[in-house]
């Protein structure tokens, strides 16, 4: 019975360790997801900075025989 409960304990320490690991990965990867979307509204401002008198639309725009 003992040897049983030796067992237990060994498994449930090993499941508390992965599950540890598992947190910080996913503490990892949302913190590079929070990044790349900081990234990403940068990249938006500055292409709207760079070209903001683009047509918006391309039905907007003139055929090429005008």
């Amino acid at each position: 019975m003992e040897a049983r409960l030796n067992e237990i304990e060994s498994k449930l320490s090993l499941a508390e360790d992965l599950l540890d690991a598992l947190n910080r990965t996913v503490y990892r990867q949302q913190q590079q997801i929070d990044g790349l979307q900081q990234d990403l509204r940068a990249l938006r401002q500055q292409l709207q900075e760079a070209a903001p008198n683009e047509i918006a639309s391309p039905g907007d725009e003139l055929p090429p025989h005008y």
